[in-house]
């Protein structure tokens, strides 16, 4: 006897059909449920990506973070051992004339520049860069020594003349010369010294009536 094929009955075909609508739209909705943000989208920058926080060489830099750096740290190391500063290695562009840097006020940066063969180092409130904007580097870099009278500025010419191979008879003169009139003004430029592989120049602004004598420093690749 053939039996009838089974007929469900109408009001369960609705229920099955409500129940499976269901659950695609719960599948649906799941599926798009955002899941926790990867640590590479994460909002927060994170301070490499950012390339101010980094310190990926023992030397400055002069952009802006590097300046900011120097000003906040008041140190200042600069690579001149090719015998050049090249604007690249500072990470500033090809056109810059270079920042100028001065904390008159907030204390002194001690400066090192690294030659090919010496280092030349002091303490200054003011460091200047000379260049034009077709050069790839810095022609000079220019900074000032102060000292509180003849013989303290006596002390730094003399210091200079033993690191740097400043011209210890050109120096001597002035220092003679300036000891037998102290109230006197003079503008001069001392010999430069070779000895660290590049040229220092000490450039003197004496005037025995002011409380403080300068030395301006010129520090540029050996000619």
């Amino acid at each position: 006897m053939i039996r009838p094929a089974f007929r469900p009955a109408p009001g369960f075909l609705k229920l099955a059909v409500s129940v499976m609508v269901g659950l695609g739209i719960f599948a649906t909705t799941a599926c798009q449920m955002p899941g926790p943000v990867p640590q590479s989208q994460s909002s927060e920058t994170s301070p490499s990506s950012q390339g101010s926080t980094v310190i990926t060489s023992e030397f400055s830099t002069l952009d802006a973070a590097g300046v900011d750096r120097i000003r906040t740290d008041k140190q200042a190391r600069l690579d001149m051992g090719s015998g050049t500063l090249q604007k690249s290695a500072v990470r500033v562009s090809g056109d810059s004339y270079g920042p100028e840097i001065n904390t008159q006020g907030s204390g002194k940066i001690n400066l090192t520049i690294v030659g090919p063969s010496g280092e030349i180092s002091g303490q200054t409130d003011r460091i200047r860069f000379k260049t034009t904007d077709a050069r790839p580097d810095f022609t000079e870099v220019t900074y000032f020594l102060t000292a509180d009278s003849l013989d303290g500025l006596s002390t730094l010419i003399r210091d200079g003349v033993e690191k740097y191979g400043i011209d210890s008879d050109d120096a001597e003169r002035w220092i003679d010369s300036a000891s037998k009139d102290p109230g006197s003004k003079s503008d001069y430029s001392l010999t430069s010294g070779t000895s660290t592989g590049l040229e220092v120049n000490y450039d003197l602004r004496f005037d025995g009536s002011k409380d403080q004598q300068v030395i301006i420093v010129h520090v540029s690749p050996a000619s």
